[in-house]
């Protein structure tokens, strides 16, 4: 039995790794890996399946205790980030989590690579681009941060297809396209939600330093184009309608609540698009799942 004290220790290093994010990426590496396994009936090997989820897993986490590391100047200025375990002391020094977070980075490249080149070559290219590009040069002075910063979303898929083939990369590709494309929708309707706060720490988002009207244009332009693009995978003949219908379906209720953030921009209307946009993406992605299996 953990003694309370170290079942409370490992619940805030857990908590510093931001679940709620890479359970979603996690998912999508998985489902990507499930899809491709079923179109080219290819036999996953447990081992693989186990290396692919730990290193998925790892590789997230890492990106979110680093980023949370390297962003905790800010997490303590604003009201939504101040009781993060880093800004509350609740991980202290904050060196404690850098360490964790390198730890973490370090297993998750051991496990990808073990998958094979591809993967770990994508996992580097995600863990760089977020941790790096995004974080560390970008977040605090380019309002492009989310958008560049936003090709480590991808990533999950990516590594998720090329585990199980590399045959007709172009699909890999596509599907870490719909998590590139939905980022900036989910992001910039949180960040309208909470502009204040970004402003507080003086975060260059969409919101922040553009007007309420032209934000919420960019996030109907946005929707509608991850909507739009949402349906490619069922132009590549891979696909039926299945997943087409899904797309459709759930694309037309992501971009009607957009729309109504559009029509009508208060804080309710962008906190139900920030709220309904990580449910759709998992839709997208069971969509793709289901038909690959059919």
């Amino acid at each position: 039995m953990l003694t309370s004290k170290a079942s409370s220790k490992i619940k805030v290093y857990y908590e510093v790794t931001k679940p709620k994010i890479w359970y979603l990426l996690v998912f999508t590496a998985f489902a990507a890996a499930f899809t491709a396994q079923n179109l080219y009936h290819v036999e996953v090997s447990p081992l693989t399946w186990a290396l692919l989820i730990g290193s998925v897993t790892a590789g997230s986490a890492a990106a979110n205790t680093l980023t949370n590391y390297n962003d905790r100047d800010i997490d303590a200025l604003m009201d939504r980030t101040r009781d993060r375990p880093i800004p509350s002391k609740r991980i202290y020094p904050p060196e404690k989590a850098l360490y964790f977070g390198l730890i973490l980075t370090g297993i998750s490249l051991v496990a990808s690579f073990a998958i094979n080149m591809w993967a770990g070559l994508f996992m580097a290219f995600g863990l760089a681009d977020n941790i790096l590009v995004y974080s560390k040069l970008l977040k605090r002075r380019s309002r492009s941060n989310i958008v560049l910063g936003g090709f480590s979303g991808g990533a999950p898929a990516l590594i998720g297809y090329v585990a199980v083939t590399t045959t007709n990369l172009e699909l890999g590709l596509v599907m870490a396209g719909l998590v590139f494309l939905w980022i900036p929708l989910h992001i910039w309707s949180l960040a309208l939600h909470i502009k204040d706060d970004y402003a507080k720490a003086k975060i260059p988002m969409l919101p922040v330093i553009n007007s309420e009207k032209t934000s919420v244009r960019v996030i109907a332009g946005t929707t509608l184009m991850m909507v739009l693009f949402s349906i490619v995978p069922f132009f590549m003949n891979l696909f039926h309608e299945v997943y087409l219908y899904t797309a459709i379906g759930s694309g037309a209720i992501m971009f009607a609540l957009s729309v109504w953030l559009l029509v009508k921009p208060t804080e309710r209307a962008s906190w139900t698009v920030f709220k309904f946009s990580s449910p759709y993406l998992a839709i997208l992605f069971i969509g793709l799942m289901i038909d690959s299996a059919l």
